[in-house]
């Protein structure tokens, strides 16, 4: 596995890789309504890749004779805020997520890291030292999910030693 920055190129492949993870890896966790709700297949694509230039964005891709597919992709704000991290359903709990991560808060020094974590990824979130800080509603399509706000502190001098 690579990670490398994020380039327009990578958006629809990018777009299809979270489309097919909601649906397979939090099917556990959440309705097909709510799935298709949260997924429904289609992005914006201009507004996802300004949303991915805007942010410090990270891309896992894995070379194989010659060509690059993604496994893997997060993108964080400056302040701090872990939009989207997302894994291909072939690579998961393989250290894919985490790399990323620790990408992703060694490039965006804050104070604290937040994100709306899913079911399913909250205890990921959990075992990076994130806590959940409440849980909420959102309505995706007129669908209510149900996702967790999560922070994470930066002690002082891990700030300073990073």
């Amino acid at each position: 596995m690579i990670l490398r920055r994020y380039r327009t190129e990578d958006c629809e492949e990018m777009a299809d890789l979270f489309c097919d993870t909601v649906h397979s890896v939090n099917a556990e966790d959440y309705t097909e309504e709510q799935l298709n709700a949260w997924a429904p297949g289609k992005v914006n694509l201009k507004e996802w890749d300004k949303s991915f230039q805007e942010h410090v964005t990270a891309v896992a891709v894995e070379k194989k004779n010659g060509a690059e597919r993604i496994i893997g992709f997060g993108d964080m704000d400056s302040k701090g805020y872990l939009d989207r991290l997302y894994v291909h359903k072939d690579y998961q709990r393989q250290g894919v997520a985490t790399a990323i991560s620790d990408e992703l808060e060694r490039a965006v020094k804050a104070g604290k890291y937040t994100t709306h974590a899913s079911i399913t990824a909250r205890p990921f979130f959990q075992k990076r030292g994130y806590r959940v800080v409440r849980e909420q509603q959102v309505e995706r399509c007129g669908i209510l999910l149900t996702n967790f706000v999560m922070e994470k502190l930066i002690e002082k001098r891990e700030k300073e030693n990073g």
